[in-house]
């Protein structure tokens, strides 16, 4: 009898060990201090990307056109959305065509693929959401406006809307799994889509109220004394004006007002998100994150989207939904540097899923990869343009050939550069040089020196070697000095480049007027492209 129950633990734990191994995707994400890698199979793959448009995947035919086009831009990820009305038109009625013609589509055209999961919650509203769930309220209820007045935004607090949502997030991820699993066409998954409350600052009903009166849940507390010294200022400070009380309501512990309504609505909107995530992962463990519309200046909760993934709030998100791995900003203004440290804290590793598709974005894109070592960069309506000779082609292009320097990490040293007529110069030290990389305006003959408004420019250099570096950009121009006075450095040789399957292939010798007979690298604006730089060292002073 005893042999015949230990056979029976063991053919368990045998099944239950399949099903993990089955469930692990193979994508993770490795996140190795100041160098996080997003790793297919053990591989690192950075993606240059691109989001479509909220309604392009709406109908597989809109889309045919485009998809030469993007990978004719050299894009390698493309993110879809996923439109819960559609996948589950009926309850518990499935239908995974769009799904499949998508993922067809990218394998088609050699392209991977990021799911956003338009569910619960669209740009804070609720408008993706299934019509039977939202003609019946009372199931699952929705939010109250300034006025009272029920809107379509379903509340956090819908105990029902989470299990709908979390058995839909589950259908999808297992479909996924089961249509995709071998191929590894989709890579990612973003859950729901811009989470935030609108109007107001929270949630107020009933339900909400009671729990806002009432002390903060114990796991909560307890991670926010844990990581009491890491917290972001924003949320510390507010905690340390009340003396970083520890047994009271939300009002007590952080202060009254619009502030602690956000910190309050951000973990119920965090906890409901862990729960969505968690269903999608144990069907299929793909790595995923949530993206957050950031605040214009000078806006508070509720004129903006509050409570989101934002970085005032990224100690809750971090803390209610651990099963995210990654907090992502969605750009829609010019202040990329400043809302990108804030994304980088408390061990956040930097994806930019949605960026708006200007001219601009082809020099960010060097700026966050470069700078940041973020994971990847998607500017939103990607398709809108069905034009393989855009700015970002061009910066996509460069950044291809440099990918495998990139994530392999065959470098000493990398950074990006973002320039513009406020940001005319930035300085930076490689190893023995300190390098200045100067927006290709500033030098008196360029034609955008007379003009009133300079084009945003930008770039990259990896240090691949002692004394070798790789330049890469559109309008900069790159000095080096040596750190040690008693040296003097030069430009031994400046080589256009590009990589092809891994392969040099040299272009012209640039040591004459290209790098003003070995003063500078440089590429103009407009100009794209890769040059290899050599340096040699020589005494400051020669005796004769």
């Amino acid at each position: 009898m005893r042999s015949k129950n230990l056979l029976t633990v063991l053919l368990l734990f045998c099944v239950c060990t399949m099903h993990a191994q089955n469930n692990n995707a193979g994508i993770t994400i490795k996140k190795t201090a100041g160098f996080p890698q997003f790793l297919i199979n053990g591989k690192p793959f950075l993606m240059l990307g691109g989001e479509l448009g909220n309604s392009s995947t709406s109908n597989i035919d809109y889309l045919k056109p485009s998809w030469k086009y993007l990978q004719q831009m050299h894009l390698n990820t493309v993110l879809v959305p996923v439109y819960w009305e559609l996948l589950e038109p009926e309850e518990n009625k499935f239908d995974f065509t769009l799904v499949d013609g998508m993922i067809a589509d990218a394998r088609q055209h050699n392209m991977k693929i990021v799911f956003l999961w338009f569910g619960t919650w669209k740009n804070s509203m609720s408008c993706y959401a299934p019509l039977w769930m939202k003609k019946d309220p009372k199931r699952f209820p929705r939010t109250l406006d300034t006025a009272s007045r029920s809107q379509e935004i379903f509340s956090a607090f819908g105990k029902q809307t989470l299990e709908a949502d979390k058995k839909a997030f589950a259908a999808l991820m297992r479909h996924t799994k089961e249509f995709d699993g071998t191929d590894k066409t989709v890579i990612m998954v973003q859950v729901e889509n811009e989470i935030g409350m609108l109007p107001t600052s929270r949630e107020f009903s009933a339900t909400a109220d009671s729990y806002f009166n009432t002390k903060l849940p114990a796991d909560l507390m307890s991670w926010l004394q844990k990581n009491k010294n890491n917290l972001v200022p924003e949320l510390k400070e507010k905690w340390e004006k009340q003396n970083f009380k520890t047994n009271e309501n939300w009002k007590n512990t952080f202060g009254e007002g619009v502030w602690t309504d956000e910190i309050f609505q951000a973990w119920y909107y965090a906890r409901y998100t862990n729960e969505v995530a968690l269903a999608g992962k144990k069907e299929y463990d793909l790595p995923m994150y949530v993206n957050a519309a950031l605040p214009r200046p000078g806006k508070l909760p509720g004129q903006y989207p509050s409570a989101g993934p934002l970085p005032q709030v990224m100690d809750i998100w971090q803390a209610g939904a651990p099963a995210l791995d990654m907090l992502s900003p969605d750009f829609y203004n010019p202040s990329t540097k400043y809302w990108c440290d804030l994304y980088v804290r408390n061990n956040n590793v930097l994806f930019v899923p949605e960026m708006q598709f200007d001219k601009t974005c082809a020099a960010k894109a060097f700026f966050i990869i470069g700078h940041y070592k973020a994971l990847g960069f998607s500017p939103f309506s990607i398709e809108s343009e069905n034009n393989a000779s855009v700015p970002l082609a061009k910066s996509y292009d460069v950044l291809q050939q440099l990918t495998p320097f990139i994530v392999n990490k065959q470098w000493m040293d990398m950074d990006g550069f973002l320039l513009d007529k406020q940001n005319k110069s930035i300085s930076v030290k490689m190893d023995q040089y300190n390098l200045t990389v100067s927006h290709e305006a500033t030098l008196s003959w360029s034609s955008e020196a007379k003009d009133s408004v300079w084009s945003t420019t930008g770039g990259m250099i990896l240090q691949t070697a002692p004394g070798e570096f790789l330049v890469a950009g559109t309008g900069i121009v790159v000095t080096f000095e040596n750190t040690d006075k008693n040296l003097v450095t030069n430009i031994a040789a400046v080589d256009e480049v590009r990589y092809e399957n891994g392969k040099e292939i040299k272009g012209r010798r640039m040591n004459g007027d290209q790098d003003h007979q070995g003063r500078h690298v440089r590429f103009s604006v407009g100009e794209w492209g890769i040059q290899k730089v050599q340096l040699y060292n020589s005494p400051a002073k020669i005796d004769n």
